[in-house]
């Protein structure tokens, strides 16, 4: 009997042992599939006269720049999550503080393998900014805020990928909401809402290109271009596209080039153009 009890608390005791070992062997393959990398930025410019022939006014802008990625991938399921948040001041002259950038932008992207280089895929977007934004020079008037304008875009497609820096996602069931939760501007039928209104949804399809790629240890490419089409007003293309460079100089220094084009009926009938070029620190990992 006693030798009974001893083997079954042995038996017991080995159980409880390789149950605890199997947890942490599944946990460890679990947390090899996950991918975290991120960038902290710190980008500045500054200019300064004095009794300068020429003629100039003294310039200050700082930009803060935070990029983390995370992506999870088993072969048949993979998971991608993108977070960009920027937001930068300048002063010229002697005239008050003002932003010169401010996005909030997070893409969550979930895919099914379906064949070699082929997920089935839904992803959500969503872009707004941090603070106000006046109609300078009459910094009076406010002509945007925190989800004033405000985007979610949700969608189910196919997610082509010919190389892991490449992605060719099409959707042809895509619903872009757009807030304006300000009622001032709502009102004034601000970004395409009706007055009054503060939501304005179109149903449509997308395309959306991202390339993502480091060509060496200190030189990063990413650019994404993304085209909606509402079925109410088909043609009607909205364009955003985005591409920025980072050069290491240093392990701590780097120069970043932004180039981000929009069109958008809502917004304005005009191409939006915005260049961008700094110097500063950086932090990858």
């Amino acid at each position: 009997m006693k030798f009974a009890t001893i083997l079954f608390c042995f038996t017991m005791m080995l159980s409880i042992h390789l149950h605890c070992e199997n947890n942490e062997e599944e946990k460890t393959e679990e947390a090899d599939l996950w991918n975290f990398s991120g960038n902290f930025s710190q980008v500045f410019n500054q200019s300064s006269f004095t009794n300068w022939a020429a003629g100039g006014e003294n310039t200050l802008a700082s930009t803060s720049i935070v990029e983390l990625e995370a992506t999870y991938d088993n072969d048949n399921i993979s998971f991608e999550n993108q977070l960009d948040l920027r937001y930068g001041l300048y002063k010229s002259g002697e005239q008050s503080l003002r932003k010169n950038e401010d996005r909030i932008d997070f893409t969550s992207k979930l895919g099914r393998k379906l064949v070699e280089k082929l997920n089935a895929s839904a992803m959500i977007n969503y872009r707004s900014q941090f603070t106000k934004g006046y109609d300078y020079p009459n910094d009076s008037v406010v002509v945007s805020r925190f989800m004033a304008p405000g985007f979610i875009t949700v969608s189910a497609g196919m997610d082509y990928k010919p190389w892991d820096f490449l992605s060719v996602y099409f959707s042809p069931v895509t619903d872009r909401f757009t807030f304006v939760l300000d009622q001032k501007l709502a009102d004034q039928g601000a970004f395409g809402v009706e007055e009054s209104e503060n939501l304005l949804a179109e149903l449509g399809s997308m395309l959306n290109l991202t390339f993502s790629r480091k060509f060496t240890d200190n030189i990063r490419v990413r650019s994404r271009l993304e085209l909606f089409s509402s079925y109410d007003d088909f043609g009607e293309i909205i364009l955003n596209w985005e591409s920025s460079a980072n050069l290491k100089i240093t392990e701590y220094i780097t120069t970043n080039v932004l180039v981000h084009l929009i069109q958008d009926r809502n917004i304005d009938e005009k191409l939006q153009i915005k260049q961008t070029f700094g110097l500063g620190l950086s932090y990858s990992f």
